[in-house]
């Protein structure tokens, strides 16, 4: 764009699944153009068999409460393999201090995750793993049941997903209100993961885009919707939520061909 320099890409694994960062480090590399991995919603995933965590000179995580891997109030990490990035955040942590307490190299923040959090993502390490495994059996289940009612999550080929929502795609002139409405009727909760999406956020609003806009991008925040999604959702629960789906979709399209 005219007047605009890029300097880096930051990668986004949204939902759960990485984003292509060999062919992202490939763009990059001969761009000189630095990366970051958002894997504030994809950590535990992996991308050709590497660990979200190592698929970028530096990325970014949540333990925010309803993250994959939550904690019970705020908190977050940055992995990178880079000496003197890491010299950077240690020091962006506590105020941009220096060698000693009170001498200070930068700007900083206070970004320190507190005992009592990391006590508890400690604890919940242990069974992230296993915890992985029963978010994928539970996006098995949702595929299973849903798959003729909307369109699912797909994986690529190279990827895992940590499965942090499942979002479906609605079918095209469903009326989504009518749905969400019709869902709550039947006491399931859903939400729309985003609503604006980031090229319309005020913030934003002045950074140039493609000529034509970004049409896929708008038209998906439309039509997208997520369903309840943790390891611990049982089968009966989940032929409750496609029961009502079902019910929500035909709902939805019938308002739309009368409106």
């Amino acid at each position: 764009a005219s007047g605009a320099r890029i300097v880096g890409i930051i990668g986004v694994g949204l939902f759960g699944q990485p984003a292509d960062y060999d062919a992202i480090n490939a763009f990059a590399a001969a761009e000189g153009l630095w990366v970051i991995d958002d894997a504030a919603q994809s950590f535990g995933a992996s991308w050709n068999g590497a660990k979200v965590g190592t698929l970028a000179s530096m990325t970014c995580t949540s333990f925010f409460p309803a993250k994959p891997l939550g904690c019970y109030g705020d908190g977050g990490a940055v992995f990178t393999d880079d000496d003197d990035e890491a010299e950077i955040m240690r020091s962006c942590r506590i105020h941009g201090m220096g060698k000693t307490r009170y001498e200070y190299d930068r700007i900083g923040m206070t970004a320190r995750l507190d005992a009592m959090q990391a006590v508890i993502l400690d604890a919940k390490l242990d069974i992230f793993e296993e915890e992985l495994t029963m978010r994928q059996q539970v996006a098995n289940q949702y595929a299973d049941r849903l798959a003729h009612l909307a369109e699912v999550p797909q994986l690529a080929s190279q990827a895992t997903s940590s499965w942090a929502q499942y979002t479906i795609k609605l079918p095209a002139g469903c009326d989504r209100a009518i749905v969400m409405k019709t869902l709550a009727d039947h006491d399931v909760p859903s939400a729309i993961y985003y609503p604006v999406p980031m090229h319309r956020q005020s913030p934003y609003s002045s950074y140039p885009v493609s000529a034509d806009g970004l049409q896929i991008t708008d038209a998906l925040c439309g039509q997208v919707l997520a369903l309840p999604m943790h390891p611990y959702l049982e089968a009966a629960t989940q032929d409750h939520i496609a029961g009502a789906l079902a019910t929500a979709i035909a709902a939805g399209s019938a308002s739309a061909a009368t409106g």
